[in-house]
């Protein structure tokens, strides 16, 4: 199983589809999202599912700014426990070390943290969100959700967000400019090449008024002691060497244990350990990587089945047809969804 998300960052989801005339169900059930998550926000759902539904739905229901509606209706408690220690933190910069060093609670898959400003302006910074994309495919939809969230949970901490420079977003706008530009208040730069606010350096030592150093601490006891990162498990380590070398090298135990320094027999003994196993890691990421090249690109299957890691097409359309129902053609035809 490839990396989850909180069912949280779906809160308003069903409203908004059927408030556009859509079926909030069936998409659930199209993209293997159980509804039970969603109504206590605890749950985790793929995030894959999660960002390819987003997009389909936009597409079906004719709502480019899905995303950017559904940002409008959420707040920082999405983040769950997450939450509390980012809203207790006493300045900017230390609510963003905070977000970037327990993201992975809301997501592993998702970053935040801060960079070089990207155009190259004096006094300004970018404070980059990104998503890893070895793991689970791009979604303008998603992007646009986690940067307008991202928006509004600053502009509400810090009472406006004045020194807010530009937004940046990796992909082409999906909404009218003007859709953007109202959002965010500010200059939107399309094709860039992470997902950032950028901003005036002087404003990551903004103080919140809800600062609470004993609460800060309560939260960050409870996020170091509760959740485990998940570049410390073994799981993890043995998807991302996959990811990277899916397609030039042969997805064997003993290569990848050889990646990771350590004896296959003990590999497989450490993801037992964890509940999950070599082959069920490999069908994940090649499940992952054949969906996002299929239909994301117009590459010949002959050479999607040699990426992914197969030795013959047969191969691919044979795994497909088991994860989709469909076969390769079919799936590309549909747009993945």
């Amino acid at each position: 199983m490839g990396p989850m998300i909180r069912a949280a960052s779906l809160r308003g989801f069903v409203p908004l589809v059927r408030e556009l005339g859509g079926d909030a169900d069936a998409l659930l059930t199209r993209f293997g999202i159980p509804r039970e998550p969603l109504e206590s926000d605890e749950g985790l759902v793929s995030i894959t599912a999660h960002d390819r539904m987003l997009d389909a739905a936009a597409e079906q229901l004719a709502c480019p700014d899905l995303g950017l509606r559904l940002a409008e209706r959420q707040d920082l408690s999405v983040l769950g426990p997450l939450a509390v220690a980012i809203e207790s933190s006493a300045t900017v910069a230390e609510a963003l070390d905070c977000a970037s060093r327990f993201m992975f609670v809301h997501s592993p898959a998702l970053n935040i943290d801060v960079a070089p400003d990207p155009r190259g302006r004096r006094g300004v910074v970018a404070v980059t969100y990104r998503k890893d994309l070895r793991e689970s495919v791009y979604s303008p939809q998603a992007m646009e959700l986690g940067l307008g969230l991202f928006h509004r949970v600053a502009s509400l901490l810090l009472g406006g967000l004045t020194g807010l420079r530009s937004v940046e977003l990796p992909h082409a706008p999906v909404s009218p400019v003007r859709r953007y530009v109202d959002f965010f208040g500010r200059d939107v730069r399309f094709g860039a090449a992470t997902g950032a606010l950028c901003v005036e350096r002087h404003l990551l030592d903004e103080h919140f008024v809800s600062a609470d150093e004993a609460i800060r601490r309560i939260a960050l006891d409870h996020l170091t002691l509760d959740f485990r990162a998940p570049g410390n498990t073994v799981a993890t380590k043995v998807r991302l060497a996959l990811a990277e070398t899916l397609g030039t090298v042969p997805p064997r135990l003993d290569n990848v244990a050889r990646l990771l320094r350590t004896h296959p027999r003990t590999l497989q003994r450490r993801l037992a350990e964890e509940g999950t196993s070599f082959e069920a890691l490999l069908g994940g990421v090649r499940r992952e990587a054949a969906h996002r090249w299929i239909t994301c690109t117009e590459l010949p299957l002959g050479q999607v089945a040699a990426l992914t890691g197969f030795a013959e097409q047969s191969s691919l359309a044979h795994a497909v047809r088991r994860w989709y129902g469909v076969s390769p053609r079919e799936l590309r035809r549909a747009g993945g969804t």
